[in-house]
């Protein structure tokens, strides 16, 4: 009898146990899907382009960072002609209103342009590089502009308030980011509704400009990468001499 009971009691100890093994499990197993799922976004190839990282994204090799070393390649005075960032502000529709997150802002060549036409709004300058953040924030208090906050963002996530921005602008910065879905998903989350995401790149579809092709994106390309995090394609500006200037929304399947 009493080793009938010890039977018994552990019969109904594995009874009790089985659902918790099964739970511990599942969980570890999603969480074990979950990580492959997310290295297999990318592939690592030790043979690639001298101006990429190796690293591949929906079969495009990223492109290395431009560092804080060539900040003054960002205020250059050929800019103005070469790239015309006066169309690039006209083609964005600002509010007074809005909120823009420059993303990548460098030595916030855009975010104290965009500045001036938001009164009511601010931008939020993001870089992941603090030499970056710094010459910004000085350039703040030295023209004294009270409508330019710095974000030191890292490399999977700008750091924006979730539903706090109605624009995130991206001006040749979007092939240099290292972890691009990341990175996209939390700047749809921190969207407002009607929010919108702006690339501007070079066109690769052209092989006269004179941009190395890794720092180059076809519209295809945007499309399809932007698409993978339910942005959809609103409308395409080639006004610009040599950039892509393409627009973005939020999915309404993705609502």
């Amino acid at each position: 009898m009493a080793n009938f009971r010890k039977y018994l009691l552990a019969a109904a100890i594995a009874v009790l146990l089985i659902p918790v093994l099964l739970l511990t499990n599942y969980t570890y197993t999603r969480e074990l899907k979950s990580n492959i799922n997310a290295s297999d976004l990318y592939t690592i190839r030790s043979f690639h382009s001298k101006d990429g990282i190796g690293k591949f994204y929906l079969g495009r090799e990223i492109a290395k960072v431009m560092g804080h070393q060539e900040m003054l390649w960002l205020e250059r005075p050929s800019r103005k002609s070469q790239e015309q960032p006066s169309l690039v502000i006209d083609a964005l529709n600002l509010q007074p209103t809005d909120t823009v997150a420059d993303i990548g802002a460098g030595t916030g060549y855009f975010s104290f342009r965009i500045a001036p036409l938001l009164p009511e709004g601010k931008v939020l300058a993001v870089d992941i590089q603090p030499e970056m953040i710094d010459v910004i924030d000085f350039l703040t208090e030295d023209n004294n502009v009270n409508n330019v906050d710095t974000i030191l963002g890292s490399l999977t996530d700008p750091k924006l308030p979730e539903n706090s921005i109605n624009l995130a602008l991206m001006v040749d910065v979007y092939h240099e980011l290292e972890y691009p879905r990341e990175m996209m998903e939390s700047i749809v989350k921190a969207l407002k509704p009607e929010g919108r995401v702006v690339l501007v790149e070079y066109r690769k579809e052209n092989p006269l400009i004179p941009i190395k092709g890794l720092h180059k994106m076809t519209q295809k390309q945007v499309k399809k990468e932007m698409e993978d995090v339910n942005l959809i394609w609103q409308e395409t500006n080639n006004s610009l001499p040599s950039q892509h200037l393409m627009v973005f929304k939020v999915s309404d399947n993705s609502l």
